[in-house]
């Protein structure tokens, strides 16, 4: 029996002991090293080539990894390592680290309870260090650090010993910040990361070689024979001594915690169910003879196999052939189960809870979904992303006999990467897809040509803006078909407070709260008064609809209705179509038909729509568009064509930062005009730029500019031109 099928059959023996269990992931900002790292923590653990870790890239599989030297999918793989003479079983996910994928970060952090955060020695904490360590603290996933590429602080900048550990204390403290900054409230101090404690390491991945402080104790190795040996390019004899995977998995194992421990405090945080109902005592205990809860964290598709759903078992045993109620889709039979070692997937009888599961059978699975052996299992809470698609793409198949082809294929995509929107419009034939970038898109293109085999067009790349008001409008009166229903809404804009509430996720989405008093009162701290916080109806996005009215008749009955004219406005605004973006929509009065035949849903909802899009148009209609910050590093000399290149772009360079003879310029960019950027910036800057962006929400689009971007996607969607009071924005 070979090293790997040994590993898998020592894997069999724990999948049913969770604490023997270790559920992490590796997470980074790009080309931090994650990929090599988690390469060679399998190699370490037997299940791959040694020679080949790190090179190999055996979690990126994806054919378009391995062109472009990124990680695109979250990928997991398990295998078996022993601290102390005990055997654990470690389920790893490794992370992609570019911003178009970060709804890929997200959903792995569901499925884990710890989190290797990896920053590389000479960039220290960069942008996304910062998204993966708050998404990792916002789903309680437990950090420890890993501090990787040493070897060049000694090799490439010749720091010495002392030096090295100064570098060393701005990233932990760095790090720190974040924790402090985004951790729950009773773990602020106690998840702190510390070199004394052994929560942080530091080595090569790329070299194969990683010391923490209770490792320099095991090994006898001192600071001082770290640089000797790495300037006399004796790595390999470090790496025999000190081996990556032992110290980075010891550190695991001895600092993170198992999934008995971790779901104590995990479950109320991601599931608001009743606690003390036989499946939340499951939960919160890890029980595998309690009912099945799962939550599916990713599809992947295979060609062969079909949909396979991952995602982690909470509670109770998954067994092959049993049958599992997933939401919204009714009963499903397991038809596969495995587990995974990145693009292999190892058949099992059964997976207990604690672990992280392959099956395949369920169907109607989509990422976010909770799968339960019981049929009325309250729902997982969803998982929240950070930034939503700024970049749409039209597609259309090449040859018309492919259409019913492509419908299908864009489904799928959107089930295997729900970061991906699609809109198929039956009507026009004009298929949208949004991403969160021009890569995101560019990948997803490639696959539906490659993998699908389907030839299809597309049009540029087209941003995805959004639509606001200036000030107060209305209360606008809107009539029923019939003349005898009126509705009068007022629309201003929300405070940024409860914008901000929404978007953390602090205030639930819909119109049936469980706990109504909480939400007020999270509502009324953000900025909306008592009275408003009272009337809270509806939360569309980031939009709030508040009922104002006292004492109408029949308005209970007919509350529904407008709750869909309120989500149908703000789907499709008044200026462009576009979503609506931070509006209070509050109805102030309403007449009502005291037939409730005169009073259904082909009367209330155009009523109540046209209230609202006439209160918009009083409050001034504003166009908004997503931006983005953009930080990139080049050699003094070449600031000059950057700075011009952000000009050009509309871009403001907010700040400077000087790292020896580099710079750093950060700026805040329209996403319209980072299209193009990439090869832009690498001829401006004969390739010596390296640079990298994150989402930074939306601003308003310059009044001069605005008629023109409107009247272009009005006529792309094919509506009528848009009749401009040019006064009006000339005024603002």
């Amino acid at each position: 029996m070979g090293r790997k099928e040994d590993n898998i059959a020592k894997a069999m023996k724990l999948i049913e002991n969770p604490e023997r269990i270790r559920n992490i992931d590796i997470a980074a900002h790009i080309d931090h090293g994650k990929t090599t790292l988690s390469d060679n923590l399998i190699a370490g653990a037997g299940m791959m080539s040694e020679e080949l870790a790190g090179k190999q890239l055996l979690l990126d599989y994806d054919e378009q990894e391995q062109a472009r030297g990124i990680t695109i999918n979250a990928a997991n793989a398990s295998m078996v390592h022993e601290v102390d003479g005990k055997e654990y079983l470690i389920n790893l996910i490794d992370t992609p680290g570019h911003v178009d994928f970060g709804g890929d970060v997200t959903r792995a952090m569901r499925a884990v309870d710890g989190t290797v955060i990896v920053v590389d020695s000479v960039e220290g904490v960069m942008p996304q260090t910062e998204t993966v360590v708050r998404q990792a603290l916002k789903e309680k996933v437990k950090p420890v650090l890993f501090i990787n590429k040493v070897d060049r602080l000694i090799n490439e900048l010749k720091l010495n010993a002392e030096e090295m550990q100064k570098r060393f204390i701005k990233v932990i403290s760095d790090v720190n910040r974040l924790i402090s900054k985004y951790a729950p409230e009773e773990f602020k101090n106690s998840w702190l990361v510390n070199v004394q404690a052994g929560t942080v390491a530091f080595g090569s991945a790329y070299n194969n070689w990683a010391l923490s402080v209770p490792a320099m104790g095991i090994f006898k190795i001192t600071f001082k024979e770290i640089t000797d040996l790495v300037s006399s390019g004796r790595q390999r004899e470090l790496a025999k001594k000190a081996p990556l995977h032992k110290v980075v998995l010891d550190m695991v194992i001895k600092n993170l915690p198992n999934p008995a421990e971790a779901q104590k405090y995990r479950i109320p945080q991601i599931w608001h169910g009743d606690l003390d109902s036989e499946v939340g005592k499951a939960m919160l205990k890890c029980d595998d003879n309690g009912p099945v809860s799962m939550m599916i964290t990713k599809i992947l598709i295979d060609p062969h196999a079909g949909e396979i759903a991952v995602g982690r078992v909470f509670s109770g045993i998954i067994r092959k052939g049993s049958e599992l109620y997933v939401t919204g889709a009714g009963k499903s039979k397991v038809q596969l189960l495995s587990m995974m070692v990145g693009p292999d997937r190892i058949a099992v009888d059964e997976i207990a809870a604690g672990n992280i599961a392959a099956v395949i059978g369920l169907k109607g699975a989509i990422a976010g979904s909770t799968v339960s052996s019981i049929p009325d299992m309250e729902d997982f809470e969803p998982m929240s992303h950070y930034s939503d698609p700024v970049v749409t793409l039209a597609i259309e198949a090449k040859h018309t006999a492919d259409l019913p082809k492509l419908i299908d294929v864009l489904r799928s995509v959107s089930k295997a990467d729900p970061s991906i929107q699609v809109d198929i419009n039956q009507e026009t034939g004009e298929h949208l897809i949004s991403g969160m970038g021009e890569l995101h898109l560019e990948i997803t293109l490639y696959r539906i040509k490659n993998d699908y085999k389907i030839d299809v067009v597309t049009s540029e790349p087209l941003v995805v803006y959004r639509e606001t008001v200036d000030k107060t409008g209305g209360p606008f009166e809107g009539k029923s078909p019939n003349k005898h229903n009126r509705f009068y809404f007022k629309v201003e804009p929300l405070p940024s407070g409860v914008v901000q509430a929404i978007l953390d996720g602090k205030v639930p989405e819909g119109s049936k709260f469980k706990d109504r008093k909480a939400v007020m009162a999270t509502l009324e701290e953000a900025g909306l008064t008592h009275d408003e916080a009272r009337g809270l109806v509806s939360i569309h996005g980031t939009n709030v609809m508040l009922d104002m009215t006292k004492g109408i008749q029949y308005l209970d009955e007919t509350m529904e209705l407008l709750i869909e004219s309120f989500n149908e406005s703000l789907d499709k605004g008044p200026l462009a179509n576009e979503k609506v973006y931070g509006v209070k929509v509050s109805l102030m009065d309403a007449k009502l038909h005291e037939d409730s035949i005169h009073r259904g849903p082909a009367q209330v909802i155009p009523a109540g729509r046209n209230s609202i899009y006439g209160a918009m148009c009083q409050a001034g209609r504003v166009l908004l568009e997503p931006i983005q910050k953009v930080y990139i590093s080049v050699p003094q000399e070449l600031m000059g064509p950057v700075t011009s290149e952000m000009q050009q772009r509309r871009g403001v360079v907010e700040d400077m930062q000087q790292n020896g003879d580099e710079i750093t310029v950060v700026a805040k960019v329209p996403v319209a005009g980072m299209i193009g950027f990439a090869s832009a910036i690498r001829s401006a800057t004969g390739g010596k730029a390296i640079w990298n962006s994150e989402n930074a929400g939306y601003q308003r689009v310059p009044y001069e500019l605005q008629a023109g971007i409107v009247a272009k996607i009005r006529e792309r969607k094919g509506l009528k031109p848009e009749p401009y009071d040019e006064s009006y924005y000339a005024s603002l």
